[in-house]
Formats: C-alpha cells, sequence, structure tokens
C-alpha cells in the first residue's frame, strides 16, 4: 500500500463510543461475533480508569471501491445510518466498553468456562481512591443480572438493586461513567439526608479525579485506512492485526464482498457443503476448499479467454488458487463455475470409489487438499464416464502425488500446475505431468509408515482393498457395502501383544506391512494371540476350510505358510515386497531400492519416523 494510505489519529473514547451506538461507526460483515469473556472486560475496565494504553484501534473508511457489506456493534439500536468508519481491529475491545459503559442493560457475556451470563459492572469507590494502582482490577466488581450476589446456599451477600443500595455501599456503575450528573445529585441527597454529606462528597471529589475524568479524557489511537485500500490488502492488514481474534478466512471476506453486491455466500455454501457430505469421502471439504477450486477453473477461463483474444501475449494470465487470485474472484464467476464444481466434487467422489482407488471414507484420504485438483480437473473434462485409458492415466497421477507425498506443504503451485497438465495429458497428449515426474517413493519409508496421519500410509492401506483384499471369516470383498457394514479399519497382522512379547523391533511391528484391512469381528478373534493359533481359531469359527482361508491371506498380500508358522521376518520381507509391487504398478515408476554400502537395505533404526504421531496404535489387537 501506498505511505499515504492511512492515518494514525487519536480519538476521544466517549466518541467512538457514541459514533458506534448511532451507527456513524460499524463492523464490515466478515468481522465474527463479540467473544470477550467477564474477566477480561474487568481488566480492560482497570485500564482505563487508569489512563493506561490497551491498544490501537484499526478502521477502514466507508464508501470506497472495496465494499463490504456493514453491521451494527453488537448492542447497538437499530439504524439506517450509513457507516462512515468500518472497524478491522478493535471489535472487542470496543464492543465490552460500549456494552458495559453506554448501554443501560447488563452485559451479555460468559465466564471462564464459557457458559453465558449477564452482568453489570461497579467500581467500588473507596478502594479506587486508596488502593495501589496494581490492586486496582480488585476494584472492579461483576454483579449478576439483578444486582444481587447469593452463596450457594441462595443468600443474599451483596444487593446494588437500587440507586440507594449503590450510594450506601459506595459503588459507581459504569454504565453512568459518561453522564455522572444524575447518579452524582442522587448520591449527594441520599449522604446529606444522613448528615455525612461532607465526608461522603471528598471520597466523591478523589473518585471524580482519580477514575471518571480519566474515562472522560481518555483518547484511543486510531489507525484508518483508505477507502480505496485493496481488498486483499484488508486480509493481510487484518490477520497481522487480529491477534487475539478469530482468523479471517478468505470466505469470510468474499462472504461480505458478495453481500455488498446483493449475493449470500453463507447460505450458499451452507446448502452445498450439506450436498457434498452425502459423500463419505467428501465430508471434510471446506469452504476454502470450493473457493480455491472454483479459482482455478475462473484463472483458467481468463487464461483461454485472454489467449483467444490475444494469440501472441507474451505473458498471459496464470492459472492459479493462491489467496491474492482467490480474492479476485467475482461474484459472478463463483455463480457460473459452483454448480459444475459440484458435479466435480461428485464425480472425484465416484472414482476415489472405483477399482482405480477404493478409497470409502474421509478418514482413509491420504490427501484432503489433492480433492481440489482431482474435483477441477473432472469439471473440466465434463463428462461423467471416462474411458479405460483416462481412468488409468488419471489413477496415476493420484497415486503419484499420494506415494510421492506431494501435497502436504504449500500446493498452490501444483494445484495450477496439476489442472492443465494432467487434462491434456488425459486428452492425449504427451507431456507427462509434472506430478508424475516429481514423484519418488523409498522402499524403506515402507518403514517410517506408523499412523494414518501419514498420506502414502492411508495409500498402501488403500492399495490393499483396491487389489480386492477379503475378510479373513466371511470372504466378502471390501466393496463399499461391506465396508460400512463390517466397520473394515486397520489392524496388526502380527498382534502387538504377541510382538511385544518376543521382542519384535517396534517400528517394524507397527509398520503398514504388519498391518491390513480386517473387519471388527475377525480382528476380535485374532486378539493377541500367534497367527499359528488364530488362523484355525478362525477356520473353526467361520466353518471354512484352510485352503479358503489360505486364499483369502493371499488376497492381503500375505503367504499363508509363513504365517500359519509364526516367522515374523520372511513374512515382513515378503509382503513388503509384495507391496512394493504394488505401489510401484499404481505410480507407473519403480521404487528407489535404497541399499547401503554393504549391499543390505537399511533396518528400521536407520530411518525416523516422519509425521508421524506416537506408536501407541489407536486401533490396537490387544
Amino acid at each position: 500500500m501506498p505511505e499515504t494510505s492511512y492515518e494514525i489519529d487519536r480519538n476521544p473514547l466517549r466518541v467512538l463510543l457514541r459514533e458506534a451506538g448511532d451507527g456513524h461507526v460499524q463492523l464490515p460483515d466478515f468481522q465474527r461475533g463479540w467473544v470477550w469473556d467477564d474477566d477480561r472486560i474487568r481488566s480492560l475496565l482497570a485500564s482505563i480508569s487508569l489512563s493506561y494504553p490497551v491498544g490501537a484501534v484499526m478502521m477502514m473508511e466507508a464508501g470506497g471501491e472495496t465494499q463490504f457489506t456493514p453491521r451494527l456493534i453488537e448492542g447497538a439500536p437499530t439504524s439506517t445510518r450509513k457507516a462512515d468508519r468500518l472497524i478491522l481491529d478493535g471489535q472487542q475491545r470496543l464492543t465490552s466498553l460500549f456494552q458495559s459503559l453506554l448501554l443501560d442493560e447488563p452485559v451479555a457475556t460468559q465466564d471462564q468456562r464459557k457458559r453465558k451470563i449477564k452482568r453489570w459492572y461497579y467500581i467500588d469507590m473507596r478502594k479506587a481512591i486508596h488502593e495501589e494502582a496494581a490492586d486496582r482490577e480488585d476494584a472492579i466488581l461483576s454483579i449478576p443480572e439483578d444486582k444481587k450476589v447469593r452463596t450457594f446456599r441462595n443468600e443474599i451477600t451483596v444487593d446494588y438493586s437500587t440507586a440507594e443500595l449503590e450510594y450506601q455501599n459506595m459503588v459507581f456503575p459504569f454504565a453512568s461513567i459518561f453522564d455522572s450528573k444524575p447518579w452524582r445529585r442522587g448520591y449527594s441527597n441520599f449522604w446529606g439526608d444522613k448528615g455525612e454529606l461532607d465526608e461522603r462528597m471528598d471520597i466523591w471529589d478523589q473518585f471524580e479525579s482519580q477514575v471518571i475524568e480519566k474515562f472522560e479524557q481518555y483518547l484511543l489511537p486510531v489507525v484508518k485506512l483508505g477507502k480505496d485500500t485493496p481488498k486483499e490488502a484488508v486480509c493481510q492488514v487484518f490477520e497481522k492485526v487480529n491477534t487475539s481474534g478469530v482468523t479471517l478466512t478468505v470466505f469470510d471476506l468474499l462472504t461480505a464482498m458478495f453481500a455488498a453486491d446483493g449475493f449470500r455466500l453463507g447460505p450458499d455454501w451452507d446448502a452445498r457443503e450439506k450436498q457434498l457430505k452425502r459423500h463419505s469421502v467428501l465430508q471434510n471439504v471446506s469452504n476454502t476448499d470450493f473457493l480455491a477450486a472454483i479459482t482455478l477453473l475462473a484463472t483458467r477461463e481468463r487464461r483461454e479467454q485472454d489467449l483467444k483474444t490475444t494469440p501472441d501475449m507474451e505473458r498471459p494470465p496464470a492459472i492459479s488458487c493462491k489467496r491474492a487470485d482467490m480474492l479476485k474472484l467475482t461474484r459472478a464467476e463463483y455463480q457460473s463455475w459452483s454448480d459444475p464444481l459440484m458435479k466435480g466434487f461428485e464425480r472425484a467422489a465416484f472414482f476415489l470409489h472405483s477399482k482405480h482407488i477404493s478409497i470409502f471414507d474421509a478418514k482413509f484420504l491420504p490427501y484432503g487438499s489433492q480433492l481440489i485438483p482431482l474435483a477441477a480437473i473432472l469439471t473440466v473434462l465434463d463428462r461423467d464416464n471416462l474411458s479405460e485409458s483416462e481412468q488409468e492415466k488419471l489413477a496415476q497421477w493420484y497415486w503419484c502425488g499420494v506415494f510421492g507425498e506431494l501435497y502436504g506443504g504449500t500446493t498452490e503451485t501444483r494445484f495450477a500446475r496439476d489442472l492443465p497438465e494432467v487434462v491434456e495429458w488425459m486428452r492425449g497428449g504427451a507431456d507427462v505431468p509434472r506430478t508424475v515426474g516429481d514423484a519418488v517413493f523409498a522402499a524403506s519409508r515402507l518403514l517410517s509408515l506408523q499412523s494414518r496421519r501419514s498420506a502414502a500410509y492411508k495409500g498402501v492401506y488403500s492399495l490393499i482393498l483396491r487389489e480386492g483384499a477379503r475378510d479373513l471369516m466371511t470372504g466378502n470383498s471390501t466393496s463399499v457395502h461391506h465396508y460400512f457394514e463390517w466397520k473394515v479399519d486397520v489392524h496388526h497382522i502380527f498382534p502387538q501383544k504377541w510382538c511385544k512379547d518376543r521382542k519384535i523391533d517396534q517400528n517394524l511391528c507397527n509398520s503398514i506391512v504388519n498391518k491390513t484391512p480386517l473387519s471388527t469381528p475377525t480382528n476380535i478373534r485374532i486378539g493377541g494371540a500367534a497367527p499359528s493359533e488364530y488362523t484355525t481359531r478362525i477356520e473353526r469359527s467361520a466353518g471354512i476350510t484352510s485352503e479358503k482361508l489360505n486364499n483369502h491371506l493371499r488376497s492381503h498380500f500375505i503367504d499363508p505358510e509363513i504365517l500359519r508358522n509364526d516367522d515374523f521376518d520372511g513374512f515382513f520381507e515378503a509382503r513388503r515386497e509384495a507391496l512394493l509391487e504394488r505401489i510401484e504398478q499404481a505410480m507407473g515408476k519403480d521404487a528407489v531400492r535404497d541399499i547401503d554400502d554393504e549391499g543390505e537395505e537399511p533396518s528400521a533404526d536407520d530411518y525416523e519416523v516422519i509425521d508421524e504421531e506416537s506408536q501407541t496404535i489407536v486401533d490396537d489387537d490387544e
């Protein structure tokens, strides 16, 4: 922003609060609700009563090109007045002060346990003038809605429910701080009738100079942004200064901007989210994910239109979904692409359920972020039925992203490459997408895949399902119906208890190599027993032959003979190789066989666990 785009001024607190009350100062619609609790309000009042700084307020002039729908500060009376300024930072402080100092009603706040309460705020006059400044907060009183404090036996210990009781107890209501004369007259009359006027007015005079005048003279620093401040700058500035509030998202800002254009983004997204959640695998798609995918589609469309108009353009606009580009999304673009993108997400869910992927639940989705380019790609292709070769290419791109672990960090640039590159490749282009080219999987990575936080861990699990793993008890394949009906989840093949009793390396025991999809009834039959024992138990319980169970085991890439001999080392080596072959097939490229100078593969101890939870596994078999 240019240097002249903001000003710094000092505004009287009384004036700011009254402007908030009459609508001259309002909030932009992207601001979240007021959330300050009782303790913070008391602390704020104590600070101002001592003329301590409470931080600057940041505002923006209303009426510029960057339009936001304004709303009144909470507690302000209804007003049709147009806002002159919008509060970007300082909402919590200004709202707390407005409600406690200007409204003649209890403040609706919350206690330390976040329970809703209503409070009146008072200051003990004698404590305020006699105690040290460090103890000022002890003089600030928070009193229930009926102005009575009770014990747990409902006995009243404090009662300020009438003005006379306030005078008698020498407590001043903060709601009278900017209009103290009426209260002062009542106070004077009350003590005059009791013959104690001189003594009590001496206390009043000290209190007035030490507290009331502090509020009347308090100046609050105000940083004012110009009305033509760009919306992306507003977003960035807001997040820099709003450290104590709720983080502002792109969705919040676009909601406010679209509202100024007559479109309600919030309700529109709520309806779409409900529709997406019908698909279990799309449960975690967020409003920001949806906007990112729309921005990819919108920027791609802008680029194509510009290239049609000016084919020899040296620097055509880029496809992107970075924050700045998301903030440039127009209402027309959102409305144009939102329905096609919904179909794109639904096609993505279908594709993930297909034989090429076999992911049925968001819990086992390797990268939720990869749904963004996937849905955008399927939106551009705009077909429900892809050919076999197209599906294979899309699956290869997907698995390369998963096993190459390419979507775990900053991903906007990769998304922007994926959309045009994968679409062109699927349409017959010769160039392989960079995600496919960049992907590398090291054989030793299997040893460090310990928990489902890892994308590659979830990927291996899904590959096992994809290859037709059968439940050991029923022999049923893990179709969508079976997956949910039987609560299939990841469990150990050689149980943890068995491995622990035999001092098997914990890294090997907990590796994905020693885990597989099993139904809950099957896992219960396994328990903590040796394979030689639980295989016999399963045969007896399910009423199946050894050969049938062996076939079920083979569908999990488990050698039945090695397993039945309780040969953990032989099992681990054979299954690791089998899993590596499937990973290589899915990625369409060889894994890196990391061999040391002695010609042996490194042990698990040579590799630290990457992006994993603790070694304690939730889905245990003990």
